[in-house]
């Protein structure tokens, strides 16, 4: 199955707490559904020290975004857009932007 978003991609955040946000996908989790996006979904972990080179303290880190929740940006036009494929004629499938029909590389 292709997958709509992918590792890389720059999308928008269109519902939730850090809606209107721009990152990059940094990872996919296509079983869950979720996506980590860079800057988005920063979360606090308190660790313990494990050992002489790891200090305890307060790590922030990012927690993965349902995928309904972000949309991808269009490296066209820079506004977001649904993802369409279709089956270019050497018999590659590729993903289009719905809003202009842009071949998306990546």
């Amino acid at each position: 199955m292709a997958a709509r978003i992918r590792k890389g991609d720059q999308v928008v955040v269109i519902s939730g707490a850090d809606r209107g946000k721009r990152g990059e996908v940094l990872s996919v989790l296509p079983t869950a559904n979720r996506a980590v996006v860079q800057g988005v979904n920063v979360a606090k972990k308190h660790t313990k020290p494990k050992g002489m080179g790891q200090p305890g303290g307060i790590i922030e880190a990012e927690a993965s975004i349902n995928l309904s929740n972000v949309m991808l940006v269009d490296p066209k036009t820079d506004k977001p857009t649904k993802v369409g494929f279709r089956v270019l004629e050497d018999g590659r499938k590729v993903r289009v932007a719905r809003a202009t029909g842009n071949v998306i590389e990546n």
